[in-house]
């Protein structure tokens, strides 16, 4: 009698442990802001082009071997990159944009989802603020959904060296 109540307390115990990950949030996102001393007008090229985004782009400062391929057209929806390097592979493309104000792109990291990634700029004195927020949606994927616990901490540093390189690419122009 007693291994079979050991086996069943057992059980239930591991149901609950597999059950934790779907009371996690399904989605996660990480926000990192800054006022650059420019003018929307100075920000939007580098956002909203293939290449222009590498100028800026704080994966590069991270490694340097990273392997970026330009596809599509140079400027605007439908504008993209490749990437493959140390923290994985993918794509980048801008999805929609709206002039000197804002540029959303699909990053597609296969198995590892498809995150939005939104710039929006906002005119304020002394330059622009510049928003850089992704949103990750793990649906019921139960790691997706304990990785998303952790975006904040995997992405903020990398956005705020991005955002620290708009404002040097600005001021090199």
């Amino acid at each position: 009698m007693a291994l079979s109540t050991f086996i069943i307390a057992g059980g239930v115990a591991l149901s609950a442990l597999a059950a934790v990950p779907y009371a996690l949030p399904g989605s996660a996102t990480v926000e990192r802001s800054a006022i650059i001393d420019a003018t929307p007008e100075q920000i939007f090229p580098l956002l909203a082009s293939n290449e222009g985004f590498q100028k800026i782009n704080p994966y590069l400062d991270a490694d340097p071997n990273l392997k970026i391929t330009l596809s599509g057209p140079a400027y605007g929806v439908g504008s993209s990159f490749a990437f493959d390097g140390k923290d994985g592979t993918g794509t980048q493309t801008i999805t929609a944009m709206e002039e000197n104000r804002s540029v959303t792109n699909l990053i597609d990291l296969g198995a590892m989802g498809k995150p939005v990634q939104t710039f929006t700029l906002i005119p304020v004195e002394g330059g622009t603020k510049v928003v850089w927020t992704t949103t990750s949606d793990f649906g019921m994927n139960p790691i997706g959904r304990v990785i998303g616990l952790f975006m904040d901490g995997f992405l903020g540093e990398t956005y705020e060296q991005g955002l620290a390189n708009i404002s040097n690419a600005v001021k090199a122009a």
